[in-house]
């Protein structure tokens, strides 16, 4: 592994790439340490520092993780790539929702898939200017922060400076994202959010270090044998991440001999990859949202009810366990559906020939997809409901805090992990190119979704 990443620096395209990835990488890390002007940054550093002490949190708290801290140092970046997820889901979800959208997807070719990302562009400002627009308001609130006043100067004009900066900041960073992908290795939004949950690995690893050394063996909160243990279930859980990641159903598809012209085309035999984890991390970021949406409301309005209706969904609580688990399960089915249409796949290959052996063409062969897609979408939502519960679980078992222990498992290591791989897949498609040994000896990386 190390010649090989030796040998991506000794081809000057990818030596390019690379260098130009990192380089805007430092861009947008850069843009995470520009406070946002009129606000009190010491306070509202010291507000998010207290929320993160807790199991629980906001949405608020899922923003910023996206945004690499950005929200809670409340800098020109502190939407980060958020809006631009959003609205890369909605626009998933309006076409199949629309037939003009739908059509344009299929039959537009490039020109609509170009058009298709920038009407993604357009709804990713919408967002947010929406969300900048709360922001505002919400600092402008001092009862918000225990009656700490956050905004020296509140008002519109503060509001006003408040949603152009927010939503600039957000279209640059979708613009630095695109051009990674364009010019730089690997997913330019991927890369972007991967960069900002590692840049709280620092912290993390400081925290342990405290944990660890403190001024006698005896008020150690966790022994050399628990930080051993740690690391053997993080070598673990990595590792069962890749095999599900990488996991997927290949059915085998025959084509028959096609005439075209004066020509005989004999059939072909390929196949069809259905992953086991089709819907990614995007299950675990719906049921977060909608899970924490009743405490983040509550902060905004304070209505009693909302308050107490937030404390029984909060990180710790059995009952958040349970909605939390159900609803990765239900979305991870919700989103394969929306990504992966049975019927759509049995019409393209029914129309160029193509057949499941021992399955007739047509509604026999979507129906056979829809069950295999049914049973497979199965142990890959499990698995993401477990793992996304997991932090909370080591958390609560060690007794370290939540920054570390969502190194974990959840959210951050599935992203961490899935474009390390994509990443590397990439890479070594460079070196395979120029006769180069790629990162593995035996087998190849394939392509996560």
């Amino acid at each position: 592994m190390l010649q090989a990443l030796v040998n991506s620096f000794k081809i000057q395209e990818l030596r390019n790439r690379i260098f130009l990835t990192l380089g805007l990488i430092a861009v947008y890390r850069l843009g995470n340490y520009i406070p946002l002007p009129g606000i009190n940054g010491q306070a509202l550093r010291e507000f998010f520092d207290n929320m993160s002490q807790q199991l629980g949190g906001t949405l608020f708290t899922v923003m910023d993780l996206f945004s690499g801290g950005g929200l809670s140092n409340m800098t020109i970046f502190a939407l980060g790539i958020m809006p631009a997820i959003s609205a890369s889901i909605i626009m998933q979800l309006l076409v199949v929702v629309f037939p003009h959208l739908e059509q344009l997807a299929k039959e537009g070719g490039e020109a609509g898939r170009r058009k298709i990302n920038q009407y993604s562009r357009y709804l990713t400002v919408g967002l947010g200017i929406m969300q900048a627009l709360f922001i505002s308001l919400w600092l402008e609130n001092p009862g918000n922060f225990e009656g700490i006043l956050m905004v020296q100067d509140p008002g519109w004009g503060f509001r006003a400076l408040t949603i152009v900066t927010l939503a600039s900041g957000t279209a640059f960073i979708m613009w630095l994202g695109e051009q990674v992908s364009a010019y730089g290795i690997g997913n330019g939004m991927s890369i972007l959010i991967t960069s900002g949950i590692l840049s709280a690995l620092p912290s993390a690893i400081r925290q342990l270090v405290i944990l660890l050394s403190p001024t006698s063996p005896t008020q150690r909160q966790i022994q050399p044998f628990t930080l051993v243990v740690m690391v053997l279930i993080m070598a673990a859980v990595i590792v069962l991440i890749i095999a599900i990641t990488q996991g997927q159903r290949r059915v085998p598809v025959q084509y028959g001999r096609r005439m075209v012209g004066r020509r005989v085309y004999s059939g072909q035999t390929s196949y069809i990859p259905i992953r086991v984890n089709h819907a990614g991390v995007i299950p675990i970021i719906f049921a977060q949202s909608i899970l924490l949406f009743p405490a983040t409301l509550a902060g905004f309005t304070g209505i009693q009810l909302l308050n107490d209706f937030a404390r029984w969904l909060t990180q710790g609580h059995a009952l958040y366990t349970l909605f939390y688990m159900g609803l990765i399960i239900f979305f991870s089915y919700f989103y394969t559906a929306i990504a992966f249409n049975p019927v759509n796949v049995a019409d393209d290959m029914k129309k160029y020939g193509g057949f499941v052996p021992g399955i007739r063409p047509g509604q026999p062969t979507a129906e056979f997809f829809d069950r295999l897609l049914t049973r497979i979408t199965l142990p890959g939502a499990i698995f993401l409901a477990g793992i996304a519960v997991f932090p909370d679980l080591i958390g609560r078992w060690l007794g370290i805090p939540y920054i570390v222990a969502s190194f974990f498992g959840g959210t951050s290591l599935l992203i961490i992990v899935g474009v390390l791989l994509d990443t590397m897949r990439q890479v070594e498609s460079f070196l395979l190119m120029r006769n180069y040994e790629g990162f593995l000896s035996h087998g190849k990386l394939r392509a996560r979704r």
